[in-house]
């Protein structure tokens, strides 16, 4: 175990994400404090007992007192009431940041909260499950993963470069990425996948003729991962759509047109056109496993028992 590199790590929002960081910042010894916060009496009470903080607390001015290291790791909705309960009690060069899949939306809302000599960099580790609350949590959510921070102009490199090093120490790999550029990769990448998801198990659901037993009973690998992204946190998702609207508004109008090709295909009888989509979206998929980001193992690498 190394040195650690902060004396007090705060982490607001103790999910899947803000649960996870702790456990790695035990885990490796990041911080010789490390303090969580939580709106939720429940959760606070499940953190306890899981112990994967020193303390919990209820209090956000008092948990920040003296911490040089402040995660944000709430949804995006909540990420600027959090900074406002906390803007004026900051100390002086401490580090502010957020894990949230939205940059832009979270800069305008945490940003005019944050005094003069509080280094904010908003961030985003790529990472994350279907499951949350703090039981979700496990050290390893970072390993091997992408985190990507959007320092803005005139972010203090020593700042920058500790909150590098705090993140491949939790196991990520660090790119550094432009606001709304980043908001653009993740609309298309995850924002609108979701939305997908969440739409087609509805429709699924709602389908006159279908009973909803059928649904379960008879789902194909393809429906039931589409089940497994519908699982995810409503709080969380209902919060990025709404803070990144315009990205994934575009995004959904792209996908619109494309959709509208394919039906055109389809109904005209076009194979080749059909067979060059399926061959160019293959070629992603094994680009993905390819960059490890993916298992290549058949059935999204789960188990099956011999029959």
């Amino acid at each position: 175990m190394s040195d650690p590199l902060f004396s007090r790590v705060v982490i607001f929002g103790l999910g899947l994400v803000g649960s996870s960081l702790a456990r790695v910042i035990k885990q490796e010894g990041l911080a010789e404090t490390l303090i969580g916060v939580d709106a939720s009496a429940d959760v606070r009470q499940q953190a306890e007992g899981l112990k994967f903080c020193d303390a919990i607390e209820a209090d956000p001015a008092k948990a920040v007192e003296g911490a040089d290291l402040v995660v944000l790791a709430t949804p995006v909705g909540a990420m600027g009431a959090a900074a406002a309960a906390i803007g004026s009690h900051l100390a002086e060069d401490a580090i502010l940041t957020d894990v949230g899949s939205v940059k832009e939306g979270v800069i305008e809302a945490v940003g005019p909260h944050v005094p003069a000599g509080v280094h904010f960099i908003p961030g985003h580790p790529i990472a994350g499950t279907e499951q949350s609350g703090p039981g979700a949590g496990f050290a390893a959510l970072f390993h091997g993963r992408w985190c990507i921070l959007t320092p803005q102009a005139g972010t203090d490199e020593a700042a920058l470069q500790k909150l590098t090093q705090f993140w491949n120490r939790c196991g990520s790999q660090v790119e550094i990425m432009e606001v709304k550029h980043h908001d653009l990769v993740l609309a298309i990448t995850s924002h609108v996948p979701h939305l997908i998801a969440y739409n087609i198990v509805g429709t699924a659901a709602d389908m006159e003729g279908v009973t909803q037993q059928e649904v379960i009973k008879y789902s194909a690998g393809g429906f039931r991962d589409f089940t497994r992204i519908a699982a995810s946190d409503p709080t969380m998702w209902r919060d990025v759509f709404l803070a990144n609207k315009d990205a994934v508004l575009e995004m959904l109008g792209r996908f619109s047109e494309d959709l509208t090709a394919l039906q055109r295909a389809i109904r005209w009888g076009d194979g080749e056109a059909l067979f060059d989509l399926f061959t160019r979206t293959r070629d992603i998929r094994r680009g993905i496993v390819e960059a490890g980001q993916e298992t290549g193992e058949p059935d999204f690498g789960r188990r099956h028992q011999d029959d």
